[in-house]
């Protein structure tokens, strides 16, 4: 009976910390000084960055919301480790991946499941082979992740570090794209997850009661359509290639379901008789489930 909502805190943090430089590289204006090019991406990724933590569930406040939830461990939200040989058949298709199981990881290391933490570190080990960024996940790497898989917060510690490091690596190489699509990746598959959660929660208790222990997940999904849009935003922003342009377009789509929801609006005018359920994401579910099942399938 333990952790739900933790993957929407690391999708968040994945989708800043990995796309968020992408949001730096416009081409509106050509600067002719390089060392001003390179202080006012740092200036705006810097301040990007920021507004995305802020938009994060305070640190201590995460664990009381998931524990209200007492939502079991489901393997069947995970995208099993055995599918990696799949994914790398192309750079984009790895790239999706690496972020989806970079956010799975996230999830494992909440419940404690070592063997397969250890699994699917070996499987983004591929994928970073395929991405052109091995040494994020190298022998040094998955040391720190043996020696640390009593450790849930060092664990998801050393994934955004990879990350980060991933990120970084690629954005040096002039590589948006590639840093967008992992972003994407972790996005989606932390949406997935938490939207699975809801709809795998027990049935044997009153829907009263149910809906009262999701609300605050529910509410948290709901509230992604800012966070969606500056991945909308990265996205454009990074070199368009057919992958970056397709996910664009599913994005897209997703994010008109989000405005459609207008859960802020709600909120704002809510009087008392808002019912917080989860079919106020009826619309938006099966939308991540299609994109996911793009990245993964």
């Amino acid at each position: 009976m333990k952790y739900t909502i933790n993957s929407i805190a690391f999708l968040l943090f994945s989708a800043a910390m990995l796309g968020v430089s992408g949001c730096t590289e416009k081409k509106a204006e050509k600067h002719t000084n390089a060392d001003s090019v390179a202080t006012d991406s740092v200036t705006t990724s810097t301040t990007i960055t920021d507004k995305f933590l802020k938009e994060l569930p305070q640190v201590s406040e995460i664990p009381a919301m998931l524990q209200l939830t007492g939502a079991d461990f489901n393997p069947t939200l995970v995208n099993p480790s055995n599918k990696v040989e799949s994914y790398t058949t192309t750079s984009d298709k790895a790239a999706l991946n690496l972020g989806v199981y970079g956010t799975d990881i996230g999830y494992l290391a909440s419940y404690n499941k070592t063997q397969d933490i250890l699994n699917h570190v070996k499987s983004a080990q591929k994928l970073a082979e395929k991405v052109g960024v091995t040494k994020i996940f190298d022998s040094s790497i998955q040391k720190r992740f043996e020696s640390n898989l009593s450790k849930k917060d060092s664990l998801i510690g050393l994934v955004n570090e990879s990350m980060v490091t991933a990120d970084k690596y690629l954005k040096e190489s002039d590589r948006t794209n590639t840093s967008s699509l992992i972003a994407v990746g972790a996005f989606i598959e932390g949406l997935s997850i938490s939207t699975g959660l809801i709809e795998k929660y027990p049935k044997n208790v009153s829907e009263e009661i149910r809906d009262g222990v999701l609300s605050n997940l529910i509410l948290t999904i709901a509230k992604q359509k800012k966070t969606l849009g500056d991945l909308i935003s990265i996205l454009k922003a990074a070199k368009q290639d057919a992958t970056v342009k397709d996910f664009t377009t599913h994005l897209e789509e997703l994010h008109k379901k989000f405005e459609t929801l207008n859960i802020e609006e709600q909120l704002k005018n809510n009087k008392g008789d808002l019912k917080i359920t989860p079919q106020i994401l009826t619309d938006i579910i099966p939308k991540v489930k299609e994109i996911r099942n793009k990245i993964i399938g």
